[in-house]
């Protein structure tokens, strides 16, 4: 099927988050993370534009109606791209239709304070998809889940890994069984840390770290240690996400 001029105008306006909120729709890009979004969740796929060759080989029948296929030439696929080369397919995506409830389980649920940079938001998704997380909470301030540098870094987890952007507070509410735990340089072990079941991990922003007025609502402080020799200041925030989340998954295997 062809597809009109506005309609590229349109779909390269979903790059922008003013439009991706006024319209509830994302864009997905690339050959593997639009074939993962086939194998996983055909029904958040609204429609998808790609190449004859890439539709020839990747597309199963039945799983996107053929209403909403456009078979596009690399020139239009280009110039609804947010990429500087474009790659093969893209596909629009309904917002609601990815995990936005985190399920009241067991586990570590990481809470976001103002991760601004997409590719850290992007990896603490993988993350918690590593490690089977029961989610994420991005907080007030953190960046938009659906900007696509957050979806390509996640290498696919936006699919599994329910995210709620809410603040702490209204997360907890009615929720007394979480204990609250803070990623900070100052604080116990995290390898030697009697880890609860339940509870919500605080990771601070890049540059800030955590805000003052979350502290007062947690129950322990949790560190990485550094090394002898160490001279770093500190650490990346999804890499200290990842570190903590290992050494809360070793707790608890050690206690299976």
């Amino acid at each position: 099927m062809a597809v009109s001029k506005n309609r590229i105008k349109w779909l390269k306006s979903l790059h922008i988050k003013k439009y991706r909120q006024k319209y509830n729709n994302f864009i997905v890009e690339g050959d593997k993370m639009v074939r993962e979004v086939l194998d996983q969740n055909p029904a958040a796929m609204l429609e998808l534009y790609a190449l004859e060759p890439w539709l020839s080989t990747n597309l199963p029948k039945g799983k996107v109606p053929a209403d909403r296929i456009f078979d596009v030439s690399l020139t239009e696929l280009g110039q609804m791209s947010g990429q500087n080369t474009p790659n093969q397919a893209l596909a629009l995506l309904d917002c609601d239709a990815l995990p936005n409830v985190i399920p009241d389980k067991n586990g570590l649920v990481l809470y976001l304070d103002q991760i601004q940079d997409p590719g850290n938001m992007g990896a603490i998704l993988r993350i918690a998809d590593w490690f089977g997380l029961p989610g994420v909470i991005a907080g007030p301030g953190s960046a938009d889940r659906f900007n696509a540098k957050v979806i390509q870094s996640t290498m696919g987890a936006f699919l599994r890994v329910p995210v709620e952007e809410t603040d702490l507070g209204a997360f907890l509410s009615g929720r007394s069984d979480y204990k609250i735990l803070a990623a900070d340089a100052k604080g116990v072990n995290a390898f030697t840390y009697p880890f609860p079941e339940k509870a919500v991990l605080i990771i601070g922003n890049e540059g800030n770290g955590i805000a003052p007025g979350l502290f007062s609502l947690t129950d322990e402080v949790v560190s990485i240690p550094k090394g002898a020799e160490g001279g770093a200041e500190s650490l990346n925030a999804a890499v200290a996400a990842g570190i903590i989340c290992a050494a809360f998954q070793q707790y608890t295997y050690q206690k299976k």
